[in-house]
């Protein structure tokens, strides 16, 4: 099993010769998982808000910084320290939301509703790709695996050259603008990242079929939520760049 998710790895849901029968990961369970991890989110995010729309911008600025870097680290540990996810994937969760609050209401300021409409595709996008798998319109072949890794894995590229070209004041023409063609990239960028959510999903019902051990539920609802905020981020850019053209 190969996903382009950086969080899952071929040897993360390797059956485990320990497994207690009722002890072993289930996709309900990682569902409930994702379901808190997803309340976390929500419980900072607000708060950031409500913080921006009373003390200012400069109220917030602090948040969005501490919520990024932190959120970073914590999906470090998460990812390599695997049975630590059920302490360190709530604790990833609350920072990203610090973060992830504060980018909307800077957002929201200039475009006002952008916000819930790029909630709303989230979760509509999530929901979407989930019954395309479960139905089996959409398949997590081998070669569709290999695909979206490589896109992602190109996308990937993209940013951190943009981010180094940056220092020395050099920005990759068209595809960060509202033009045509930043807009047709962010179009992709949004497929793609929709389409990670397809890998995710077989990738944790390959995991419950294995009997991998428990506390995986919590790593792989991490997984799940790093996508679910690449998702989210890339369907507010891409809403910010329709809106500025108006």
């Amino acid at each position: 099993m190969e996903t382009s998710n950086p969080v899952f790895q071929d040897s993360t849901f390797r059956p485990s010769p320990y497994a207690i029968p009722g002890e072993a990961m289930t996709v309900n369970g990682t569902i409930h998982k994702t379901g808190i991890l997803l309340l976390c989110v929500l419980a900072t995010s607000l708060w950031t808000w409500n913080r921006f729309y009373t003390g200012g911008p400069e109220a917030i600025g602090g948040l969005i910084l501490v919520g990024a870097i932190g959120g970073f680290v914590m999906a470090l540990v998460t990812t390599f320290k695997k049975e630590w996810s059920p302490f360190t994937s709530p604790i990833y969760a609350l920072l990203e939301g610090l973060a992830l609050g504060g980018i909307s209401a800077f957002t929201e300021l200039r475009w006002p509703g952008i916000a819930v409409q790029a909630v709303m595709l989230t979760f509509g996008t999530c929901g979407c790709m989930l019954m395309l798998y479960r139905t089996g319109v959409v398949r997590a072949t081998d070669k569709f695996k290999a695909g979206i890794l490589a896109a992602t894995g190109g996308i990937a590229l993209i940013y951190v050259a943009s981010f180094f070209l940056g220092f020395f004041g050099i920005q990759i023409p068209g595809i960060f603008g509202n033009g045509l063609i930043g807009i047709a990239f962010s179009f992709v960028v949004v497929g793609i990242a929709a389409l990670n959510l397809v890998l995710d999903f077989d990738f944790i019902e390959q995991g419950a079929a294995n009997h991998a051990p428990k506390y995986l539920e919590w790593f792989a609802a991490f997984g799940l939520m790093v996508t679910l905020v690449w998702l989210y981020l890339e369907i507010l850019r891409l809403l910010s760049k329709l809106r500025s053209r108006r």
